[in-house]
């Protein structure tokens, strides 16, 4: 790879470079080595971006065994060079907020993660997660394979299934509440009894020996929903005790939106668990004017010395399940009761009810479009509430009950119920940092089917294209720490998050002037322009903007 340098840029970068002596003798950047030393690979001459928010100096980069060997003036002799001239070195990006598990093992080179420079993903967010799974479950399952590897009951099961597969992107995974509370208490409306709890507990720190990150609640989904604050709390205590980190999706993000940060605060506070919110956000357009408030009590939990930071994606619209227009109550039990209460006419006028509600909230049925479905249904993908329901000559409830038990109550939705300027608000707060809240995708296979939210592709890309460079909200410096190093320190993540001497060899190289994402509502699946190189653990795993095949990739467990 070679690019030239405008004058411009070459006048700009020298100061840089003379900015960044001091920091090469500061332990940021280690010294020279002699030129007797063999390297893997050395990358030249690329404009550095520690991860720290220094200001980035011109240097090499040589890596030897996976990790960061020297940085400096390195010499030549590698089995690999790459000339990064012109083009900005960062650490390995880090997503601490997604849902990527069992797809991982359908694309283990997870293609739509990769190729926006995420070296690192976090899965099992919203209180979900592919584990842990009752003994009666296990026992159900225990003769079937899942994508071709024996069923697993607990994290250490499923890490085992990732590592078997070979992965291209380190993994780590929250312990979802929602299955936790499913495996002990079952899928009710229903208090934990103190026993209860001690169990869930008690799975919570076995998930935790074995690797988990820390626990996620998912309170606006079923069952997590059903759980009150303080057994919250008490499951938070197990996460206190061993360092690790709750994250939650709150209870509301609309009407109730400063209430439920006043409850995750409370949880933190009560058992002294670090937080991180996810997706932060104003919800409808009636609460747009929220956002500054919501930030105001963050900071001042923050002041009080609540450990507490905050996701979010750079995008005006999020994306969930359309059985999220089933009202909490209607949600219980398992899938075949919540479907026969959409078939039963008198629950369903109830539904209903509630469903049109929710759609009036969101500004109408123009801002939901449908995301997934299969045989007849699939010419509905893409098409927003109204015109399904004028397609299908239904009422745009009917037309949810009905494409829900077509599909057996799992479809996809998309809705666009956010500000731009609350997008920049929160990406640009000190505590905050962008996460995708995506999934594993590819633009072949299996997994290229529907048309998912466009953040599973250009979540990173867009960051630093639309919001770094362009508009200017955030300084590149800042905004490659928010990407690497903040959310590394959030899951206390051992010798990554920065390029220094000794690390871990995650490492993208960009192009600044190149680098957007091209995924769109209407066609995304796209890998996004301007990443030309991505090292996974010292290995060279996207070269040239295409995939090696290499699968370097880590389970990185807690601890």
């Amino acid at each position: 790879m070679s690019k030239k340098v405008s004058r411009r840029k070459f006048i700009k970068t020298s100061a840089l470079t003379s900015c960044g002596i001091g920091l090469i003798g500061s332990g940021v950047f280690s010294g020279c080595v002699s030129s007797r030393n063999r390297f893997d690979i050395i990358i030249k001459n690329g404009l550095v971006y520690s991860g720290n928010g220094d200001l980035p100096i011109i240097a090499d980069i040589a890596i030897k065994d996976g990790k960061i060997a020297d940085i400096g003036k390195v010499g030549e002799s590698a089995d690999k060079i790459i000339n990064a001239e012109g083009f900005a070195v960062s650490p390995g990006f880090v997503d601490i907020h997604t849902h990527t598990d069992t797809n991982l093992l359908i694309c283990p080179e997870g293609d739509s993660r990769i190729y926006q420079g995420i070296t690192t993903d976090v899965g099992g967010n919203c209180g979900g997660s592919p584990f842990p799974y009752s003994d009666e479950d296990f026992e159900k399952q225990k003769n079937q394979l899942r994508h071709g590897y024996e069923p697993w009951q607990h994290v250490d099961g499923f890490f085992a299934a990732l590592e078997k597969n070979r992965i291209s992107i380190n993994y780590a995974t929250f312990t979802g509440h929602g299955d936790l509370r499913s495996v002990v208490v079952g899928n009710n409306d229903i208090p934990a009894t103190k026993e209860q709890i001690e169990q869930m507990k008690n799975l919570l720190q076995h998930q935790i020996d074995c690797g988990s990150a820390g626990i996620s609640y998912g309170l606006e989904y079923a069952p997590g929903s059903y759980a009150n604050t303080q057994e919250l709390v008490e499951l938070c205590r197990v996460i206190a005790k061993n360092d690790a980190l709750y994250a939650i999706h709150m209870r509301n993000e609309d009407d109730r939106v400063e209430e439920a940060i006043e409850e995750a605060i409370t949880i933190s506070r009560q058992s002294g668990a670090r937080l991180e919110i996810s997706h932060l956000k104003a919800q409808n357009e009636n609460n747009w004017y929220k956002a500054p408030k919501m930030l105001e009590i963050i900071e001042k939990a923050y002041s009080d010395g609540i450990d507490v930071a905050f996701d979010r994606y750079p995008y005006v619209a999020f994306s969930t399940g359309l059985s999220t227009f089933i009202p909490l109550w209607a949600r219980q039990g398992s899938n075949d009761d919540v479907l026969l209460r959409l078939k039963d006419n008198t629950e369903f006028a109830k539904i209903g009810e509630y469903a049109e509600s929710r759609i009036k909230r969101l500004g109408g049925g123009q801002n939901v479009v449908i995301t997934s479905g299969s045989g007849d249904n699939a010419e509905f993908i893409g098409k927003n509430l109204i015109e399904c329901a004028d397609i299908s000559h239904k009422k745009e409830t009917e037309f949810i009950r009905d494409i829900l038990l077509a599909e057996n109550g799992h479809v996809n939705m998309v809705c666009f119920a956010m500000t731009e300027n609350n997008v920049k608000m929160f990406l640009s707060h000190k505590l905050g940092m962008p996460a995708s809240d995506g999934y594993v995708y590819s633009p072949t296979g299996k997994l290229s089917t529907g048309k998912p939210h466009p953040r599973s592709y250009g979540t990173f890309p867009r960051f630093l294209g639309k919001y770094c460079r362009d508009e200017k909200t955030v300084d590149l410096s800042t905004g490659i720490m928010k990407m690497t190093k903040l959310p590394a320190s959030r899951l206390k993540l051992k010798n990554r998050g920065t390029l220094q001497a000794g690390n871990f060899a995650d490492i993208v190289i960009f192009d600044m002037d190149k680098i957007i994402d091209k995924a769109e509502f209407t066609n995304p699946h796209q890998f996004a322009a301007g990443i030309e190189h991505v090292i996974v653990n010292g290995v060279h795993t996207i070269a040239n903007g295409k995939h090696t095949g290499a699968r370097n990739g880590m389970i990185l467990r807690h601890g």
